[in-house]
């Protein structure tokens, strides 16, 4: 079942890391962090085996996302919205190793910072089109008082103009639509997010996807990890994905690490924490459905 451009990926051990540091620190005059050394503080020597499937789990600042922009940097990887780093990120991405046939063109990182970044392209397209409708309004509000005669064929264009502003009504709303348009059709957070991912994942390609889940409701989910199994079964995708999510958790064939627990080591969905807590929640309230 899929592909497996990446089959490993191995973080530095401790001592490479505190060595790696010095060196960038006496090298380094002005610097505000050592991220991405500390979020790896307190684990043990780690190298996954990633499957075409693969979900890092765990708490919040757990490593999940730092880990995937790590993958994804170390790949050379395209992605669109910019992640935290520092000064000290590459001399650490330089210590990663990885094994595998490597990236195909068109793999990705996907985040859902990505779908934000969408929505806010959104709104400026339409605010230059509200722009448009209102010079437009003051067209029609000018046209409709016009007196005007044809003189020659040049005045043709400019007079369906003065006949459709006097035909609308007075609101005007219909000759502006006619003229420009409504404003780009927006859609609900979750289903620009649902889209956004669905319509960026090809065939043959690897993706590491950060929290996609973000915005979506349940049902949306359901379709999200459908989705996301199909495009590993089927169409030789490789995914590699952080979530909270029980539905993504427990994907057909997903290979899921636990990175709140030492030492780092895949585990059944169900045996998760946050699995358990949804589990035990609605156990208590079985009797209200």
């Amino acid at each position: 079942m899929g592909a497996r451009f990446l089959s490993r990926f191995t973080l530095p051990d401790q001592d490479s890391r505190e060595t790696a540091l010095e060196k960038a620190v006496n090298h380094r005059t002005c610097y505000n962090n050592y991220y991405p050394f500390p979020v790896f503080d307190n684990w043990d020597p780690v190298t996954l085996t990633l499957a075409p499937i693969t979900v890092l789990y765990g708490g919040n600042g757990s490593g999940k996302t730092t880990l995937l922009n790590l993958m994804g940097e170390k790949l050379g990887l395209e992605r669109r919205s910019v992640y935290n780093r520092s000064s000290f990120f590459r001399d650490f991405v330089d210590l990663c190793q990885w094994e595998g046939q490597g990236a195909p063109p068109g793999s990705r990182v996907l985040t859902s910072d990505d779908v934000f970044d969408d929505l806010l392209d959104l709104r400026s397209l339409n605010q230059g089109v509200d722009r448009d409708r209102e010079a437009l309004l003051r067209e029609y509000k000018q046209l409709r008082g016009e007196d005007f005669q044809l003189r020659s064929l040049k005045d043709y264009e400019h007079l369906k103009q003065v006949v459709c502003a006097k035909k609308k009504t007075s609101s005007g709303s219909a000759f502006v639509r006619q003229r420009l348009g409504g404003n780009v059709r927006g859609k609900s957070n979750g289903e620009t997010a649902f889209r956004y991912f669905t319509n960026q994942i090809r065939e043959d390609a690897l993706y590491l996807l950060d929290e996609p889940e973000n915005s979506l409701s349940a049902g949306r989910q359901r379709e999200l990890a459908a989705f996301l199994e199909d495009s590993a079964r089927f169409f030789g995708c490789q995914l590699i994905l952080s979530t909270h999510s029980p539905f993504l958790l427990a994907m057909k064939g997903a290979v899921v690490y636990d990175l709140d627990r030492r030492p780092i080591q895949a585990r059944k969905w169900t045996e998760l924490e946050n699995v358990r807590l949804w589990h035990d929640f609605f156990q208590e309230h079985a009797k209200d459905f």
